[in-house]
């Protein structure tokens, strides 16, 4: 697997543990565990978003450098095969 795809899929695994935790939290929100996981994955779903945008551009619309360009629509999309 490619470092791209690599880092697409982990922060696909972050969402999916912090989605997780968000609704287990809803039902017990003082477990210091949860909150303490929540935590550790959200940093680290934010460290692969920013490598994957520092490298291969955004990967939503919010992330697009619009100061000096429209980026977003350069690069080949998340979801498109032929950018994977």
């Amino acid at each position: 697997m490619n470092e791209r795809r690599e880092l697409l899929c982990s922060i696909q695994q972050y969402d999916f543990a912090l989605y997780d935790l968000q609704l287990y939290l809803d039902s017990h929100p003082d477990c210091r565990e949860a909150m303490q996981k929540y935590k550790k994955y959200k940093a680290l779903k934010q460290a692969a978003l920013d490598k994957f945008v520092r490298l291969y551009g955004p990967v939503s619309a919010e992330q697009s450098d619009t100061e000096n360009e429209w980026n977003w629509i350069q690069n080949p999309w998340p979801w498109e095969k032929e950018g994977n």
